[in-house]
């Protein structure tokens, strides 16, 4: 999946949009090794974490839950996203907006019926851009 990138000129965001895709792509990296233990330090501790039927509160709901899943239903699976946008509301805040979805594994394509809108939000802290919240809904 390609998108486009917008960001907001006020600020010279060139080195925080390569640093955003840096989070989410190791994020998906670690997704496709499904290991949920590289996953979490990518989140803030209090992040948050919505999805039809599941919310979680904390890293340690998150990395639970991602761990169960990725012994369980998901296991092989790779996540893919687009991200449509990305825009700086602030200096230390980024929110990305993307189609997503899960690849099972063999699977080259994401069939619709698992294609999500996402939205992401990140945050700088101690100079490092964290995720701070995520939420999707079927796109479809």
């Amino acid at each position: 999946m390609t998108g486009t990138i917008s960001t907001d000129t006020t600020t010279d965001t060139t080195t925080d949009t390569t640093a955003v895709r840096a989070v989410l792509d190791r994020f998906y990296d670690a997704w496709a090794a499904n290991d949920a233990d590289a996953l979490v330090p990518l989140y803030l501790d209090d992040a948050s974490v919505v999805r039809p039927g599941v919310v979680h509160h904390s890293r340690d709901a998150l990395r639970a839950g991602m761990a169960a899943s990725f012994a369980g239903p998901l296991k092989g699976s790779r996540g893919v996203d687009d991200a449509a946008s990305i825009r700086f509301p602030g200096p230390d805040t980024a929110i990305v907006v993307s189609t997503a979805g899960v690849l099972m594994p063999g699977e080259e394509s994401l069939p619709p019926e698992r294609e999500v809108s996402a939205t992401w939000v990140l945050v700088r802290r101690d100079g490092e851009w964290r995720i701070a919240a995520y939420a999707n809904a079927p796109a479809h």
